[in-house]
């Protein structure tokens, strides 16, 4: 299985497609997992592997989602009594496994590498295509003139400014125009319709004005101008293609960090969450796969067992739900 799993990641990993790997790290009896089980859980929700009984399955997909949504690893205690399960570092959740046993689960979100767009086959896009490959990013390289293989550290070419390949990337966009003199505003045009996160353009502050002169007339708005950075760089007084280059990542670099540290990751566009009559487990309704209709109203399962256990008599799950607590002594 483990080993499956492994082929799996690595070709959704090749395919660029985001996906959560998750691992037991601790149990306790009576658990059907056993420490090392894995699993791997797309972006769809479809899940892959073992973490133990069918009733953990909701809750790890739930939590894998939010992991793929702002990017963060987390450790989760499936556990009968959960507040028992209180550590730091740690998200304590319940567990309706008849068995009673509980475990940890690790969730690591692999994400697709970012993306370095370069405009331009200068010296200056060969440079950022080699160090932004030393660095991790994906390099694709945009030019009428370029040909394939001409680039080193270039992940893809396009001759095609507008390649709908660019238009669809899932991974972070950070784009750099560097055409240096050679259909500058075509290249600005088309790295605009990435909408990269940051866009800086390699030219002197009168050749940029002028650019930006031709592009407003052609109807491109101020505001949308305004994003772009030029000179693209720090200001490390850089001279050389390869110091220039530098002087852009880093940039790059800065910008990723202190907006990652600036900004808390935007709510889920559906985080609606509802009880299972069945089994009490949290229910994703976005993710539901298990549902059921009873006197008008739409009822959310974690597994198609308390589905067929509702439906077949729903008054007794629906009374049990409304029924006040009971104490003990």
């Amino acid at each position: 299985m483990r080993a499956e799993l492994l082929r799996l990641a690595a070709d959704l990993a090749q395919k660029g497609e985001p996906f959560v790997l998750a691992m037991v790290v601790r149990r306790e009896s009576y658990s059907s997992a056993q420490q090392g089980d894995m699993a791997l859980i797309t972006r769809d929700g479809n899940y892959h592997g073992w973490l133990g009984g069918n009733c953990t399955q909701p809750t790890v997909k739930r939590e894998a989602h939010r992991a793929l949504h702002d990017g963060r690893p987390r450790l989760i205690s499936l556990s009968p009594e959960p507040g028992r399960e209180q550590r730091p570092g740690i998200t304590a959740l319940p567990m309706t496994c008849q068995s009673g046993g509980s475990v940890d689960i690790y969730l690591e979100p692999v994400l697709p590498a970012p993306r370095l767009v370069l405009f331009g086959i200068s010296p200056v896009a060969r440079a950022l295509a080699l160090l932004g490959k030393a660095l991790g990013y994906g390099v694709d390289v945009v030019d009428t003139q370029v040909i394939p293989g001409s680039v080193p550290g270039a992940d893809r070419h396009f001759n095609n400014l507008r390649a709908p390949e660019l238009q669809s990337l899932s991974a972070a966009v950070f784009a750099v125009v560097a055409t240096m003199g050679e259909n500058d505003e075509d290249a600005l045009t088309a790295a605009l319709a990435v909408n990269p996160a940051y866009l800086g353009v390699v030219a002197s502050r009168k050749r940029f004005a002028q650019i930006r002169e031709t592009l407003t007339a052609q109807g491109v708005s101020q505001e949308v101008l305004e994003r772009v950075k030029s000179p693209a760089g720090l200001d490390l007084g850089a001279r050389l293609p390869e110091e220039i280059a530098l002087s852009i990542l880093a940039e790059v670099v800065q910008f990723r960090r202190l907006r990652a540290d600036a900004s808390a990751p935007e709510p889920l566009p559906s985080e609606r969450e509802e009880l299972d009559p069945v089994c009490g487990m949290t229910v994703l309704v976005a993710n539901a796969r298990h549902v059921g209709e009873h006197a008008g109203a739409t009822f959310y399962f974690c597994n198609p067992r308390c589905r067929e256990k509702f439906l077949a008599a729903p008054d007794r799950y629906l009374a049990a739900a409304k029924a006040p607590p009971t104490h003990a002594g």
